[in-house]
């Protein structure tokens, strides 16, 4: 079952009006680590006394799909015609419950791997244990066969998967984005108890915690129409939002990494006069690919992806460096992008070593 790229006209009204008024008054160029902060104090803005035993019935609204009322869509899922109903991508609302063929409640940040952990629930708990952005209609085997294993990288449909570093879980092509903006919110709602490092795998970016692997899922993933529906009425009923959701470029400006969509069009606008400022060459190149530039911005930051979308070289450089190198003698052959990127432009260029 695909993803719905295409959003309707109204869908995308409601979104801009909801950033436009849920965050007025934030300014968005301040630095990273500021930002953080500005919009960590807004996430803490919730109803009090949200119970997880709510959860159940929020999800009925907030995770139904647009194709038919009566059911809700499953996270993890990608098949209702196998056969199999763990593999569901809907199931109908009512058949809530523990046994097979019904759905539950995911934790998709685990209760366990949060540091301290998240506690038991029960309907009276709410809180961390209690909060609908980290909560999801799952089939109920999905669900158990997810058990708490941190997230890894992988392709196809959701599943474990196995590698040097031991068993881990793939959201599913379907799910990636999903799941990395959901991280992404949790880290910044709840601080070091959510650390990215506690529930994914690999590396984090330079000087941050944020994982790489969830700055790229986030890039290659859009938002889909079912995350904006849960964002507008998780509003009415919980008091925040994912600020992931509404533009996930706000992971870009926070942590870096590969440039993800930029919804709202004002926080990723490569100025062709700042656009001007770089030379590039020699490309293709087979030793060093210089990169000189006359921006006076105070810091600007040079990150090369391979073809796939892996980082394969960052670095950074003052205002007062007019030239920067960047050594490609022990990279393979082929395409690569470089992005150039500071707190207010990004800029994507095409790079070939021979």
């Amino acid at each position: 079952m695909r993803k719905i790229y295409l959003l309707f006209t109204f869908l995308i009204s409601l979104s801009i009006y909801a950033q436009e008024s849920y965050y007025e008054g934030i300014d968005f160029t301040l630095p990273p680590d500021q930002l953080f902060r500005v919009l960590q104090n807004k996430l803490e803005d919730y109803n009090t006394s949200y119970t997880y035993g709510e959860v159940r019935d929020m999800m009925k609204i907030a995770d139904e799909w647009e194709e038919d009322h009566s059911k809700v869509v499953l996270i993890y899922g990608y098949d209702d015609n196998d056969n199999n109903c763990t593999t569901d991508y809907t199931r109908d609302k009512n058949k809530f419950g523990g046994s097979n063929c019904e759905y539950n409640r995911e934790h998709v940040f685990p209760r366990s791997l949060a540091v301290p952990g998240m506690g038991a629930t029960n309907n009276n708990r709410t809180g961390i244990v209690a909060d609908p952005h980290n909560l999801r209609p799952a089939d109920q085997k999905m669900n158990q066969d997810r058990e708490n294993f941190k997230f890894g990288p992988g392709s196809g449909n959701a599943g474990t998967r196995n590698s040097t570093t031991g068993t881990h879980w793939y959201p599913g092509d379907e799910w990636k984005g999903d799941v990395a903006r959901m991280m992404m919110y949790m880290y910044v709602r709840y601080g070091e108890q959510c650390l990215p490092s506690l529930v994914g795998k690999g590396d984090t970016m330079d000087q941050n915690e944020m994982l790489e692997l969830f700055l790229e899922w986030n890039a290659e993933d859009p938002v889909n129409y079912l995350e904006i529906q849960r964002n507008d009425y998780l509003e009415g009923v919980y008091g925040n939002r994912n600020p992931f959701i509404d533009n996930p470029h706000l992971a870009t400006t926070l942590w870096g990494g590969m440039p993800a969509e930029d919804r709202w069009g004002i926080l990723n606008v490569p100025l062709y006069e700042w656009e001007e400022n770089f030379s590039i060459y020699p490309n293709p190149a087979s030793d060093v690919i210089w990169v000189e530039s006359t921006t006076t911005n105070e810091h600007t930051v040079y990150t090369l992806y391979n073809i796939t979308g892996k980082k394969v070289w960052e670095d950074s450089a003052a205002a007062s460096s007019s030239k920067k190198s960047i050594p490609v003698q022990d990279l393979a052959s082929g395409i690569y992008i470089l992005n150039i990127h500071d707190t207010q432009h990004s800029l994507n260029k095409k790079v070939i070593v021979k």
